[in-house]
């Protein structure tokens, strides 16, 4: 069969496409299953029900039935006039669909995928495509086996089909069967195969364009689109990878075609998921091509570039190369664009593009320099959680550097700040606790959230069920305690916060665990509040903690311990319990930290006679004669007096000894 590109009745429209592009939120691997598909087929059904008991059907209805029977009964030329008749009718429309769906529409359209006239599948395809749009529909036609046959044409020589099968494919994509059929029966290379475009055609506008070639500018349109339905899955993303799409999806983003670099981005966003392919956003310098379409006008553009680089940012380098090319500068502008505050899920891919970016001293000085901190603040009162989440995601990382603290308490940041620490969305807690966190190490910010009663909701938060919670609520406690003009008394004045403190030391989260006893840390510098948690049992609990392997709950345990001590007999119920041996096998540990916390717990702990006999006899001074030598002046003092107090005692044993 000779190549056709330009048949009038059933031509693959170019231009824009009747399917709504896959919004934001995409589909994994593990939706669309049943729950969801049942639920809207339900819904659905129902619809149809209103419809029928409410108002006539549609004369549209019958009329598209009948059609239908004419291609049943008709012969090869009465259902190419049928097909050519039900493209004039809206098969947008759920009761044009239908009426498609219940004479048995469905599995004729499919049947004549396996014709070989190209008129007929031409227009099966053209009907396909656009009532796939309906989630029902696309399941039928699953079930009814149309896979295998769209794969199968995307091989065909006629450009037109191999265009129409791309895009029901990208339709029937988005749900997991199809996604799952499409891979086990070869389409993701065929896919692929569609996008080898020549860089020519994506650089010259269409009018300089033969139609020949502006129909390439189409198929690769399609197969992005199709791939992008299909990047919803973990497996097709790996295969996509393996037969070699990084460097056509690399070419493809050079593109100045919005049709094509929508869904090529699209589809970018979606495989930045996995660590390969944000390797080789890097290695193939693709950032300055989407830095490029990022500064584009159009918000469905934009947004799924900010989520590219939302999940490419992790990286430092990829971080340098997005700062390098301006990107920084664009998302602010985009950020403080009063235009796209409406548009939520671009403020949220925005905002979360600032957020990763922000992640090194040098993007944080730069967003400095550009304002960003001001700006986000002005976010803070947006009724979106994903943007808020973002929000203080960014927030928190600009706190980081001093000068932008006062500038978030300026902005009027705290009082929101404080006030979203009653939301209920988790991730958003998460944050927020950050970001006062890092406020509350300047004066001014700390006298507001102590007026806010901040510290107080922030406390609160530790009855989260949510550990990453927990744990970003217990690190912001340290700073509080501690900067708070009165927070001996403050912290007495919370009912029941003590005891539920001491409590999280039972939980099994590691994290949770090292915050807390940072936060214990800070507690138990006032003397009052030590004999409170020490009343609630925090000796048994810090020792039973001990065993510990993991290096950053010891350095917090270390210091925990260390200032628990200076209560009553503290020190020597550690002993009892076993801490003591435990603790100096710590020093064995290559972190810094750690030696640092375990001299100071020892040193603490060496005030105790039996203490020092337990140390010595676990081989502590020879640990101490290596620290003592070190550059920290913490360590060094600590592991001095340590050696100090254990000398002392051998001393006085030996002077007892003389006597006798």
């Amino acid at each position: 069969m000779g190549e056709v590109d330009n048949i009038s009745t059933f031509s693959a429209d170019g231009g824009q496409d009747t399917v709504g592009l896959p919004r934001i939120v995409m589909v994994t691997e593990g939706e669309d299953t049943s729950a969801s598909s049942a639920s809207s087929t339900s819904s659905s059904e129902d619809n149809w029900a209103d419809l029928i008991k409410s108002t006539e059907i549609p004369p549209e209805y019958w009329h598209i039935q009948k059609l239908v029977k004419y291609m049943k009964a008709g012969n090869q030329t009465a259902t190419m006039v049928a097909l050519s008749c039900l493209k004039d009718h809206d098969l947008t429309i759920e009761v044009n669909q239908r009426a498609i769906q219940e004479i048995g529409g469905l599995e004729l359209l499919v049947n004549l995928l396996e014709t070989r006239d190209l008129c007929c599948i031409l227009g099966a395809l053209a009907v396909l495509k656009d009532i796939t749009a309906n989630i029902e529909i696309r399941k039928k036609v699953t079930d009814l086996g149309a896979i295998p046959l769209m794969v199968g044409l995307l091989s065909d020589p006629a450009r037109d089909v191999q265009i129409l099968a791309a895009e029901t494919i990208a339709n029937l994509g988005r749900i997991r069967k199809s996604r799952k059929f499409c891979r086990k029966f070869g389409g993701i290379p065929k896919l692929i195969d569609l996008l080898d475009v020549k860089e020519k055609y994506l650089v010259t506008e269409r009018a300089e364009l033969s139609l020949d070639e502006q129909r390439y500018l189409d198929i690769a349109r399609a197969g992005a689109k199709a791939l992008w339905s299909m990047s919803a899955s973990q497996r097709n993303r790996e295969n996509m990878r393996k037969y070699g799409m990084v460097p056509l999806i690399a070419r493809t983003l050079k593109t100045i075609h919005l049709d094509v670099a929508i869904p090529a981005i699209g589809l970018l966003q979606m495989c930045a998921n996995e660590t390969s392919f944000q390797l080789a956003i890097q290695t193939e310098k693709m950032v300055d091509d989407l830095i490029k379409h990022l500064a584009n006008e159009d918000k469905d553009l934009k947004t799924y570039c900010s989520l590219a680089i939302y999940k490419c940012a992790s990286d430092s380098v990829t971080r340098s190369m997005i700062s390098s090319a301006g990107g920084l500068e664009i998302l602010v502008e985009a950020a403080q664009d009063f235009t796209n505050r409406s548009n939520k899920p671009l403020m949220a891919a925005v905002t979360g593009a600032l957020w990763k970016c922000a992640d090194s001293d040098a993007s944080i000085k730069k967003l400095d320099i550009l304002g960003a901190v001001p700006i986000l603040v002005k976010l803070l009162d947006d009724e979106n959680d994903g943007v808020l989440t973002n929000v203080a995601g960014a927030l928190a990382e600009c706190a980081k550097y001093p000068p932008n603290r006062d500038k978030i308490r300026a902005a009027g940041g705290i009082p929101m700040l404080i006030q979203h620490l009653n939301n209920t969305h988790k991730p958003l807690l998460e944050n927020v606790p950050l970001v006062l966190m890092e406020c509350a190490k300047e004066e001014r910010c700390m006298s507001q959230i102590d007026e806010l009663d901040g510290v107080r909701l922030i406390w609160s938060l530790l009855k989260n069920d949510s550990k990453k919670v927990q744990t970003n609520a217990a690190l912001a406690l340290s700073p509080c305690v501690q900067n708070a003009t009165d927070s001996g008394e403050m912290v007495r004045s919370f009912v029941g916060a003590l005891e539920l403190t001491v409590d999280l030391l039972d939980s099994e989260d590691h994290n949770v665990l090292a915050a807390i006893c940072a936060a214990i840390a800070t507690i138990a510098r006032d003397h009052e509040n030590l004999a409170v948690i020490s009343d609630h049992g925090v000796v048994a609990k810090l020792a039973k903690l001990v065993s510990t392997t993991d290096d950053h709950l010891r350095a917090n345990l270390g210091v925990a311990i260390a200032y628990c001590c200076d209560w009553a007999q503290n020190r020597q119920e550690f002993g009892k319990r076993g801490a003591i041996t435990p603790l100096v096998n710590y020093m064995t540990s290559r972190d810094p930290n750690v030696h640092r916390a375990t001299a100071l717990a020892l040193y603490h702990l060496s005030f105790y006679s039996i203490n020092c006999v337990t140390m010595h006899a676990a081989g502590v001074v020879q640990f101490l004669l290596e620290t003592i030598g070190s550059k920290d002046p913490v360590l060094q003092e600590a592991s001095a007096g340590c050696l100090c107090n254990i000398r002392k005692l051998a001393l006085a044993t030996e002077k007892i000894k003389l006597k006798q």
